[in-house]
């Protein structure tokens, strides 16, 4: 940094010559003149270097002490521009350059968020352009408190927003918020019911009375726990039986078995690739884009299109908004080929696993599965028959209990 300084500031190497020459460096020294590179020619000889704007200071030091001062070189960023005082327009054209540093400094060149790790980075700075937070706008006339409270209100899933700025680059620190637990809904009266044929293997009813145990074959829609639920009177008592209606909770666990099928047609429309391409090179600043080589009108009917970006950084990997772009076109025609019917198998097999995964659920098993194939009409179609482990229970609006039957008929025949 020291040395920066005296760059900018400028240096000139002097030789000092006279009786007593360390007369010369005490005055220095005791007048705040910096000097350094003290360097014994012989004992009435010495060279140094001193700062541009003590020169003449040194100067009249050296009479007082009989001293003579003969400068042998300067060096620094007053010495280059001397070079250039006649060149007006070089001059002139530093000092728009400055100016135009000075005032581009202004602007904001990168945006960055930090702190985000469910929420995309690309969903927060979609939010933010919406407010007008881009790469190209005006920095300090950014109201950062504000523009945090309306993505804050805009955003729920972040609890905590933080716009700082740092010379053009824009900091945004963010904060998720806590997922809230689900909340458990009391209102309503529910009955849960089988989703799919099977044998029940184990249920766990948390709220309402279980309408089958273990063992029992059960169809789509049968009661699996009821909403319904009987109080038995104490024994040897005339007291009527009661029941109450609450939303049933639990779990059931049955053996079940899957047909899935799935088709496909043996010939499809395939692309071959002419061998004619096309590139464009375009460069992207800021929010605007340029066209620096290639044509972008294509006369193809059919081509694949692929774009490669090229990010320009600074060190540390700091992104800035420029980008270079090419965009690649392949032409192809379509054509009519049958499909390998191995591998077109195979394709449809792993869908219809997939799908049966999906159906089952993340608590699902399965035990075993085969599958079998046949071409019909031009389609080849696998079906997949599986046997698994699945809970099977869905909750359901529930029915009246007995007792309000029960009034309604004695009203009805009174």
């Amino acid at each position: 940094m020291k040395r920066l300084m005296n760059f900018l500031r400028g240096m000139a190497d002097l030789r000092v010559t006279g009786l007593f020459p360390e007369r010369l460096i005490n005055l220095c020294a005791q007048n705040g003149v910096e000097f350094w590179g003290v360097e014994w020619l012989d004992e009435h000889t010495l060279r140094l270097t001193v700062r541009r704007r003590h020169l003449r200071q040194l100067r009249e030091l050296a009479q007082r002490v009989g001293c003579d001062v003969s400068q042998e070189g300067s060096r620094g960023l007053p010495d280059f521009l001397i070079r250039f005082r006649t060149r007006y327009a070089f001059l002139t054209g530093l000092a728009l350059s400055l100016c135009a540093v000075a005032f581009l400094s202004q602007f904001i060149l990168t945006v960055e968020v930090k702190g985000n790790e469910r929420v995309p980075t690309a969903v927060i700075l979609s939010q933010l352009r919406q407010l007008g937070v881009r790469p190209g706008v005006y920095g300090p006339g950014l109201d950062r408190q504000q523009l945090a409270q309306e993505t804050l209100r805009e955003m729920e899933e972040l609890s905590w927003v933080g716009i700082n700025l740092h010379g053009t680059r824009l900091e945004v620190i963010v904060r998720e918020a806590v997922a809230s637990p689900e909340r458990i809904d009391e209102k309503g009266y529910f009955d849960i019911v089988a989703e799919a044929d099977g044998i029940v293997t184990h249920i766990e009813p948390e709220q309402g009375d279980a309408a089958v145990q273990e063992g029992d074959t059960v169809l789509a829609g049968e009661m699996l726990i009821s909403g319904t639920v009987t109080m038995e009177p104490p024994k040897y008592s005339d007291l009527p039986t009661r029941y109450y209606q609450t939303h049933a909770r639990g779990r059931v666990w049955a053996r079940t078995w899957r047909t899935l099928t799935a088709q496909i047609p043996l010939e499809a429309n395939t692309k071959v690739y002419t061998g004619e391409d096309r590139k464009i090179w375009s460069l992207k600043f800021l929010d605007r884009r340029i066209e620096i080589f290639g044509n972008s009108s294509i006369s193809w009917p059919f081509y694949d299109k692929i774009t490669t970006v090229r990010q320009l950084t600074l060190p540390g990997e700091r992104a800035l908004p420029i980008s270079l772009i090419q965009e690649s076109y392949r032409a192809y025609d379509l054509e009519s080929r049958e499909l390998d019917r191995e591998a077109a198998q195979r394709l449809l097999e792993e869908q219809l696993k997939d799908r049966l995964e999906r159906l089952i659920g993340e608590d699902g098993q399965i035990d075993s599965i085969r599958f079998s194939a046949k071409v019909e009409d031009g389609q080849l179609k696998v079906t997949a028959q599986a046997e698994c482990q699945e809970e099977i229970g869905k909750e359901v609006p529930g029915s009246a209990p007995p007792e309000e039957h029960g009034e309604s008929e004695e009203q009805a025949s009174s």
